[in-house]
C-alpha cells in the first residue's frame, strides 16, 4: 500500500532530529563520543555510499555492483552501500554522518544541502547527451484521462514527498492548469519509488500519477510497462540532474578523489556507469546549478530555511 505522508512530516522528521542531537549530552562527554573531524577522517576505512530509492532495492544494489568495485579500487577504502526507503531516510543519514557520498535527486539535494552539510560534485549526462531530464504525468489508457483537467476528481500518485520529478515539478505543472491536488484530486498518495508509480498505473490501481522520462523509457525498454497503456499526458520544463554529493567536512584530498574517480569513470571503467540510467559520463556540478530548484520551490510557497 503506498504511504500517504506529507512533506510536513519530513520536515518534522528533520527538525525533531536535529533538536534531539544538539540538545544530547554536552562538554567532555559530548567529546569523547564525537571525537574532532580530523580525527574522524583519519580513521576512516569505510566510505558509506546513499541510494535513493529509484527501483527495487535488490536490482539497485546488482546495477552498483560494479560502481562500487570501482571506487574502492580507486580510493583504497571499503564502500559500503546505505539503502533506505525514502529520501529523507538518505537526508537523515548523511545529516548524522552515517552516509558520507550520496545520489539525490535535485530537490532532495537541496533539502540536504540546507540541512545535511550536502555539496554537489558531479552530475550524469544521459545517452543523449543531456544533464537534464523532465518530470512527466501518466495515466492509463482506459482511465478517460487525456488532459491535466481530465485528473480532477481522480486518484493520483505522486513518488514522494521530497522528489523533484515525483512531487515538485508535478505539483508546479498542475498549479499552472488552477488544479491543487489536496483539493482536486479524490486522494492522494506517495507510491515511495518512480518504478512503483508506473506499475501502479498499469494495473489500475490508480488511474494517474507522477514520474520522470528516465524511469518511464527504462520500464519501456524493458518490457515492464507500455506507452499503449501509461500514456504521458504532460512534461515539465527540463529539470537539472540529479547529482552526486559528499559531506563538506570530509578531508578536501579525500573529497577530490572521489570528484576524479567519477568524472573519469567512463574513461577507467564504463561497466561503472551502470547505477542510474542510461549514464554515458558525469561532469562536474556545482550547487548554484540547482538554485531553479529554490526558486521552484517558492512557486510553491515552500520555505526551505525552515526545514533546519
Amino acid at each position: 500500500m503506498f504511504r500517504k505522508s506529507k512533506l510536513f512530516i519530513l520536515l518534522a522528521t528533520l527538525a525533531v532530529s536535529m533538536l534531539l542531537v544538539t540538545g544530547c549530552g554536552g562538554g567532555k562527554e559530548n567529546e569523547r563520543s564525537n571525537p574532532p573531524a580530523d580525527k574522524q577522517n583519519a580513521e576512516m576505512k569505510v566510505l558509506k555510499m546513499g541510494l535513493i530509492p529509484a527501483e527495487d532495492q535488490e536490482e539497485m544494489m546488482k546495477r552498483f555492483g560494479s560502481t562500487i568495485a570501482y571506487l574502492e579500487k580507486k580510493l583504497g577504502i571499503k564502500v559500503e552501500p546505505f539503502m533506505a526507503t525514502d529520501y529523507s531516510g538518505v537526508i537523515e543519514a548523511m545529516r548524522s554522518k552515517k552516509v558520507d557520498v550520496a545520489f539525490f535527486g535535485p530537490f532532495s539535494y537541496v533539502l540536504a544541502a540546507d540541512v545535511a552539510n550536502a555539496e554537489a560534485f558531479a552530475v550524469g549526462v544521459r545517452s543523449n547527451g543531456k544533464s537534464t531530464y523532465q518530470s512527466i504525468i501518466v495515466a492509463h489508457k482506459d482511465s478517460g484521462i487525456k488532459t491535466l483537467n481530465d485528473l480532477r476528481g481522480k486518484d493520483f500518485v505522486f513518488v514522494d514527498p521530497a522528489s523533484t520529478s515525483g512531487n515538485l515539478f508535478p505539483r508546479v505543472m498542475l498549479k499552472k492548469a488552477g488544479i491543487d491536488p489536496e483539493k482536486d484530486f479524490k486522494s492522494v498518495t506517495y507510491a515511495g519509488g518512480h518504478d512503483a508509480v508506473e506499475l501502479a498505473i498499469k494495473n489500475k490501481k490508480v488511474p494517474a500519477g507522477a514520474d520522470n522520462d528516465i524511469t518511464y523509457e527504462k520500464m519501456v525498454k524493458e518490457g515492464l510497462i507500455s506507452p499503449e497503456e501509461n500514456i504521458i499526458i504532460a512534461k515539465s520544463d527540463p529539470i537539472p540532474g540529479s547529482p552526486i554529493v559528499y559531506r563538506k567536512d570530509l578531508p578536501e584530498d579525500l573529497k577530490q578523489k572521489i570528484k576524479q574517480a567519477f568524472l573519469n569513470m567512463h574513461n577507467e571503467d564504463p561497466q561503472a556507469l551502470s547505477g542510474y540510467g542510461e549514464i554515458i559520463r558525469y561532469d562536474e556540478a556545482r550547487d548554484s546549478d540547482y538554485n531553479i530548484i529554490r526558486e521552484t520551490a517558492k512557486i510553491l510557497n515552500l520555505d526551505l530555511k525552515k526545514m533546519k
